[in-house]
């Protein structure tokens, strides 16, 4: 009957499938053998839109194109209703992987509309319903359905391409034909410089400079006392995004050059582990990746699993460079090995050979596996995992191209303890994705920060003033510090700063005793910049000078709560590096113990009876740390990457995803910007303007008790 079908299928032209949804009454073998017959030769690329009914759940192929119903909590974009299985409803997945209510899609398209109601992008095919099929009466004759089934008896039409060949289907990975060398990258616009001129006043206004303050510990000490390790805290907050955003695909009303442009290369894992629903995932989530990226943007994608291969090179994301990726994107199929070390090097090579570069420059890395061709001990504290990132883009080479790896690890069987030596190489984050269906949200977390970029090569320098003074320690985190002139000078190179993001150094000096003067000048802070838009150095307009109050006689002095909590948030970064080498070294008890060590001194510190909420934070993060400790199987599936995803996020104080939460209702969010945020709402309403109840609410970690949605420091 099946070759029935495909023959008579052939004779009508139809080169797609015509899909009839599962009669509540048939068997489970019947409908799986139904299915199997109309669906199987008739895919043309592997761009081709999908659909399923609802009653009649099934797995993608890792071959095939993206065909995922986004969740049983997803909701029709057309008709802002729910789409649940068993509801007798088919779902529509297009090619760019947004999907629909069939009944709703397909009365949207009879009217002429053949572009995406969420991301606008143009569709090649597009689903129709076809009640005036003459073959549907000889269907029914092979495969009887009742006559409810007539409204979901659909074909899909292939729409003509106006670029003809210029979106044409990609090969399979091991086919995509890859120039020697990759200087075929596209040029970029150069009326971005000419515009920049142009609004150059504009932009002054919206470009406010970065905030600089600083804060004593206490604003006195009396003149006979010295005072050890006496703590200056510098705080930096940089400019806020422009109020025009760039134009990000989804809305084409905005000024190219409000932010800068970026390049992006995202190096992706489709070894054979990452089959089945990972991959639908990973295909969606750079669906919404290629339609956030603005038309300045450039995308270059790099698919890797024995070996590594360039499917799509330096592009610009306008219509036809958005077509064009989400078409490289859906042609990838897992199989194969994990080969990290080369798909790096080929995603370095995009950076290192192209002709021209934007602005701003990344690595996106996903994996859910183990190095298995150059790293081959199993993960530990020691392990050296240089040769796994190029020099080109180590961070401390210094004629390195400074490209950060952002990386991701996905599932619990990664190796996360590569995937964050990778970032921290590179200076980029590492994210841990515990849920599978958080991918999307978690890459819309950091393509939001790299929307925003607002200060980049920022230089901080720090200057003893008092004669007597030596810096003690500078206490920066990953942030490479220098000390010089006999310790009275440090510099922190912070380099780029999302927009509204904040670093907060702490300095510490001994401060000796003088009777000379009622006032002493401690510290100068100033600092230098590059604003992205106009490519000049910026000096920060006011140097913060450092005083303190020198009393005649000592009195209870209130310690600074800005300094207090930065002081925690140091101490409970070094608690979980140390309990990190005590799990690894299988001694979990004592981990627990060193985090819970640090939990009750945190309780008892000024900011924490304060009610500070980063406190509160911090608080419920070693809380959350100490049960992924709790045996060793729980810390080898999840503690270990949770662990080593807050490392990253306390050391650059930059925000990552951590276990199955990128909610910024979520507590573990302290580092959270209103670009991140706005971002990764986008993905989880996945339509502008939806309403709030209709959005798609991610599990906060375990431990995080509901809050507020306000925004802390």
């Amino acid at each position: 009957m099946g070759s029935k079908w495909r023959k008579m299928k052939l004779a009508l032209g139809f080169n797609t499938c015509v899909h009839i949804p599962r009669d509540l009454d048939d068997s489970p073998s019947a409908a799986a053998a139904r299915f199997s017959d109309v669906t199987s030769p008739s895919v043309v690329s592997p761009a081709s839109a999908g659909y399923y009914s609802s009653s009649t759940p099934t797995t993608p192929s890792s071959s095939s194109a993206l065909r995922l119903p986004k969740s049983p909590k997803g909701t029709c974009a057309i008709c802002l209703n729910t789409m649940k299985p068993g509801q007798g409803h088919a779902i529509f997945t297009a090619e760019c992987s947004h999907s629909f209510h069939f009944h709703c899609i397909t009365s949207n398209v009879k009217h002429g509309n053949q572009i995406c109601p969420v991301c606008r992008a143009k569709w090649k095919e597009i689903p129709f319903h076809s009640p005036a099929f003459n073959g549907y009466h000889d269907m029914a004759q092979i495969n009887p359905v009742t006559a409810r089934d007539d409204a979901w008896t659909t074909v899909m039409r292939r729409i003509p391409s106006p670029q003809g060949d210029s979106v044409r289907p990609i090969p399979s990975l091991y086919h995509v034909p890859e120039p020697a060398i990759f200087d075929d990258d596209e040029a970029l616009d150069q009326q971005n410089s000419v515009t920049c001129h142009k609004n150059e006043a504009d932009h002054d206004e919206i470009m406010n400079r970065i905030e600089i303050k600083t804060y004593p510990e206490v604003s006195s000490v009396p003149m006979s006392s010295s005072h050890d390790n006496f703590a200056v805290l510098i705080h930096l907050k940089a400019p806020q995004a422009a109020t025009k955003q760039s134009n990000v695909g989804n809305n084409g009303e905005t000024t190219p050059n409000s932010r800068a442009s970026v390049d992006l290369v995202t190096v992706l894992d489709v070894s054979g582990s990452m089959g089945g629903t990972k991959i639908a995932l990973l295909k969606r989530a750079m669906g919404f990746v290629i339609q956030n990226l603005g038309p300045s943007d450039r995308l270059s994608v790099i698919a890797f699993s024995s070996t590594a291969r360039r499917i799509f090179p330096l592009r610009l994301m306008t219509d036809t460079g958005r077509q064009q990726a989400l078409q490289a994107v859906n042609s990838l199929a897992a199989n194969g090995g994990t080969n990290i070390a080369e798909g790096l090097r080929k995603g370095a090579k995009v950076f290192t050979e192209c002709r021209s570069k934007n602005p701003v420059c990344s690595i996106i890395l996903l994996s859910d596996g183990q190095d298995t061709y150059t790293v081959n001990s199993r993960p530990s504290v020691g392990a050296d995992y240089q040769s796994l990132v190029p020099n080109s883009i180590h961070r401390n080479n210094g004629a390195g191209l400074q490209i950060p790896v952002h990386a991701f690890g996905f599932g619990s069987d990664h190796d996360s303890t590569s995937m964050h030596s990778i970032s921290e190489i590179s200076g980029g984050t590492f994210s841990f994705i515990e849920a599978e269906d958080v991918i999307q949200d978690a890459f819309a977390q950091c393509i939001g920060g790299l929307l925003s970029v607002v200060v980049q090569e920022l230089q901080v320098e720090v200057a003893c003033i008092h004669p007597s003074l030596q810096l003690n320690s500078v206490k920066a985190g990953s942030y490479q510090t220098t000390l010089s002139g006999n310790a009275r000078m440090a510099s922190i190179s912070v380099g780029d700063l999302y927009a509204d993001e904040e670093r907060d150094f702490l300095v510490t000096v001994n401060v000796p005793a003088d009777m000379s003067s009622h006032e002493m000048s401690l510290l100068l802070v100033k600092g230098l910049y590059r604003d992205p838009i106009t490519k000049e150095m910026v000096f920060l307009e006011e140097n913060s000078e450092v005083k303190i109050h020198r009393a005649d006689s000592g009195g209870v002095q209130e310690v600074s709560i800005q300094v207090d909590r930065q002081r925690n948030r140091l101490r409970v970064a070094e608690a979980i590096a140390e309990a990190r080498i005590a799990a690894e070294r299988g001694n979990l008890s004592t981990a627990v113990s060193v985090l819970d060590s640090c939990h009750k001194a945190l309780s008892e510190t000024v900011s924490a009876k304060a009610g500070d909420r980063l406190c509160a934070a911090l608080s419920a993060e070693l809380k959350e740390m100490q049960e992924r400790m709790s045996t060793q199987r729980v810390y080898e599936q999840s503690g270990r990457a949770y662990v080593l995803s807050g490392l990253s996020s306390h050391s650059w104080q930059r925000a990552t995803a951590r276990g199955d939460s990128t909610d910024s209702t979520s507590l573990v969010q302290a580092y959270q910007t209103p670009s991140m945020v706005d971002m990764v709402t986008r993905s989880q309403t996945m339509i502008l303007g939806a309403p709030t109840q209709h959005r798609r609410v991610l599990r906060p970690a375990k431990s995080f008790p509901e809050r507020q949605s306000q925004r802390g420091h």
